[in-house]
C-alpha cells in the first residue's frame, strides 16, 4: 500500500512537493535532491510528517 508523504527543502523549511511511496520497500525517511522555488535552486528535501 502506498502512502502519502509531503516534501520539505532543507534550506528554507518550505513544503513544496506531495507524493507517495511505498513502506515495505522504503520504510525510513525519504531524501531526494529536487528544485525548491522559494530558494531559486536545487536543494535536498526530505519527508515530514
Amino acid at each position: 500500500m502506498r502512502t502519502k508523504i509531503i516534501l520539505a527543502c532543507t534550506e528554507c523549511k518550505q513544503r513544496n512537493y506531495n507524493t507517495t511511496k511505498d513502506k515495505k520497500t522504503h520504510p525510513d525517511r525519504m531524501e531526494t535532491k529536487k528544485y525548491c522555488r522559494f530558494c531559486r535552486k536545487h536543494t535536498p528535501h526530505k519527508e515530514t510528517k
